[in-house]
């Protein structure tokens, strides 16, 4: 199943909208795990999957432990492909080189690791991603507007009269998405944006960080962004849900907050 339409199944399936983010630290574990990042996600796993329409781990937190942390991630996937696999995957790695290099991580991300959708640069342009934008099968998640402190430093700079990440949103719309496989980054703490977004791009998903920890209104962000069916939205949250007492409680709420916004 291609990426886009398993997110629609799943979302539907589930009646969720919640994207769990797998950035998981080993000195925040519960001591209970020793450290092991590997079992500690199987456990949110187990504990979220009801709730959840996508798992979003982000690959800094794997990558920056070498060989180990490359371990947990492969594992990590290989228990959601084996236990769950109805359910979205996102490499949260931000990639966006030069197309030789871009088919490498192509071949990591999509091809070893077996995830089905990736966070893009759009920076150095389409030939330069056309690696994962060639993989129909595959969703390419393109940042946009984003979440973090500096967002507008770049992201708000006027080109004939447009912000940039307007002009980034038409490009993905008007020459990116020809296979029908991308999406938007748009961060819960610009709800104008998000609303501007998807009047721009119709009924594409948008991956939505920035409530949970980052203080994002989940209600606005539902209303500001949800597409013609009432959904569309990939909302993750991360620390909020893997690091609180009860994780299945917390993904659940957060469901629950989703799904009452009428």
């Amino acid at each position: 199943m291609k990426a886009i339409a398993k997110y629609h199944a799943r979302a539907q399936a589930v009646e969720s909208m919640v994207c769990v983010g797998l950035d998981s630290d080993p000195a925040r574990l519960p001591e209970r795990f020793g450290g092991d990042v590997a079992a500690f996600n199987r456990w949110i796993i187990d504990q979220t999957h009801p709730f959840a329409c996508a798992y979003k781990p982000n690959i800094a937190f794997y990558e920056a432990r070498g060989g180990d942390g490359w371990r947990d991630l492969a594992q990590t996937m290989d228990y959601l492909r084996a236990h769950h696999p109805a359910v979205l995957t996102i490499c949260d790695a931000k990639r966006g080189d030069n197309s030789t290099s871009n088919r490498g991580y192509v071949a990591e991300i999509f091809d070893r690791l077996g995830f089905d959708a990736v966070t893009l640069h759009p920076y150095m342009g389409r030939a330069s991603n056309a690696p994962f934008l060639e993989r129909a099968d595959k969703g390419c998640i393109i940042l946009c507007r984003t979440s973090n402190p500096g967002d507008d430093e770049l992201q708000n700079m006027e080109i004939d009269g447009k912000p940039l990440w307007q002009v980034v949103a038409e490009r993905v719309r008007d020459a990116w998405n020809a296979n029908g496989n991308c999406m938007l980054v748009m961060g819960a703490t610009h709800l104008r944006e998000i609303a501007q977004a998807r009047q721009i791009v119709g009924d594409m998903p948008l991956l939505v960080p920035g409530v949970g920890a980052q203080g994002g209104d989940v209600e606005a962000a539902v209303r500001a962004g949800r597409d013609s069916t009432g959904g569309g939205l990939i909302i993750n949250a991360s620390r909020s849900i893997i690091y609180a007492d009860d994780p299945a409680a917390a993904a659940q709420a957060l469901q629950a907050s989703i799904n009452a916004v009428s």
